[in-house]
């Protein structure tokens, strides 16, 4: 390890360093790593979980977006096992690794935490885990029950896709500098089996996302430029029921209804 010059966080970057030792070393427990890990960290900062998971492992790809911590990285980290992408996360080409069993980490930036889930969702075959830091709300809003105020097209949509589950909760206090905010870990681990058959992606996408474009809608209204009334109601869902109190199966059902309707 070398001495490397400070670095000051970004706003635009969302920066927020993890600086407590107590907490870096929970999260490291949490992660678990092993030796033939295809392990690939998003958004390292300064090192924080990067360095003791380089101690443990056969080799480490992070992904950063910020050109100064990359040099930080390089003069902080003097290891062969440490494989540096310098990209956006956002627009990686998470396939170009050649594994399907890929445990994606990271402390990710509240500014692209919601994006970024939904392009990892499209390499899910190839991702046997991830396990994020993120808002604490956005944690709650992935993890919420049908519903409940939280519950929205990123609970319905991961948790068709994924197991979800919260871990832990951190206080602003462990980071330097402090967000306003709590953060929490939550683990998500992609179901090799999905729990109701889908006829297509691109139609849940579209009706998940109309549905829940204007919350106070109904889903008469919310879909009226989709499906029309009779065929809602042939699928046994009522007219006057908002998004948030449909069940993930009944998304499915009217995505299957809006494939079919596309493809007759």
């Amino acid at each position: 390890m070398h001495k490397a010059p400070a670095h000051k966080a970004r706003k635009r970057f969302g920066q927020h360093f993890l600086s407590d030792q107590t907490i870096i070393e929970k999260i490291i427990n949490i992660i678990n790593p092993q030796k033939h890990d295809h392990i690939i960290e998003i958004g390292p900062g300064k090192g924080a979980l990067t360095i003791p998971i380089i101690k443990s492992v056969n080799k480490l790809n992070v992904i950063e977006i910020d050109k100064d911590l990359v040099n930080f990285l390089k003069k902080t980290i003097d290891s062969e096992l440490l494989v540096i992408h310098e990209n956006d996360a956002l627009k990686f080409n998470y396939s170009k690794l050649n594994h399907s069993d890929l445990r994606i980490i990271g402390n990710l930036p509240y500014n692209i935490s919601t994006p970024l889930l939904f392009h990892l969702l499209s390499y899910k075959n190839l991702i046997k885990e991830m396990l994020f830091m993120l808002q604490k709300e956005v944690v709650e809003r992935i993890c919420a029950k049908c519903g409940t105020k939280q519950y929205g097209r990123l609970s319905v949509t991961l948790q068709y896709y994924c197991n979800v589950e919260s871990l832990l909760v951190i206080k602003p206090d462990a980071f330097n500098p402090s967000p306003k905010i709590d953060s929490a870990i939550i683990k998500i681990v992609p179901l090799v089996q999905p729990r109701y058959k889908l006829n297509s992606d691109e139609s849940f996408k579209i009706i998940v996302r109309e549905a829940f474009s204007q919350r106070r809608k109904t889903i008469r209204n919310g879909l009226k430029n989709y499906l029309n009334e009779d065929e809602i109601e042939k699928i046994g869902i009522p007219l006057n029921e908002r998004a948030e109190n449909l069940h993930i199966k009944d998304f499915v059902k009217l995505s299957n209804l809006y494939y079919q309707l596309q493809n007759n």
